[in-house]
């Protein structure tokens, strides 16, 4: 198990993290926890309320959507650096959007959603860069979503 120092040494490793003051880096290392997963384990699962919000450190996840009549299809792979459980940080919309489904062994950076929530609405700098950082995250996706319904709608009319 990592202590703190070890965690605020994580964090100041990751780019996302690369702008925050001294201060905010140690608040949000407060809040962060290390845990490991075994492929085939399932992180989350689409639909469900979910509390938490990761950053890989180490392996792959894939992310999966249910369609109907075709069962449980990955719509992307997340690998080191990327963000799953995003949508825990949206006040609106906590649902998942996919299952997390685990392909290698995988070491994430585990931030509990209202801890974090709390830390960017009285840490303004830090909530501006989490926040303009999981609006690209959530822009992207949505692109990537579009291009893949795309492909599947083009598929369909050969």
């Amino acid at each position: 198990m990592l202590n703190q120092a070890d965690i605020t040494t994580t964090i100041k490793s990751i780019p996302w993290f690369l702008e925050l003051k001294p201060e905010s880096v140690k608040r949000l290392s407060s809040v962060a926890d290390i845990l490991t997963f075994q492929p085939d384990e399932i992180i989350f699962s689409e639909g469900e309320k979910h509390d938490y919000f990761y950053v890989i450190l180490e392996g792959k996840i894939c992310v999966e959507c249910f369609v109907p009549g075709r069962g449980a299809m990955q719509i992307f792979t997340v690998e080191s650096l990327d963000v799953i459980g995003w949508s825990s940080l949206t006040p609106v919309v906590r649902q998942k959007t996919g299952t997390a489904r685990v392909l290698t062994p995988v070491k994430l950076l585990a931030f509990k959603a209202d801890s974090l929530m709390e830390l960017c609405e009285t840490d303004c700098d830090l909530g501006f860069i989490i926040m303009r950082r999981i609006a690209n995250i959530v822009a992207t996706r949505l692109l990537t979503h579009r291009l893949y319904l795309l492909e599947l709608i083009s598929q369909q009319d050969r």
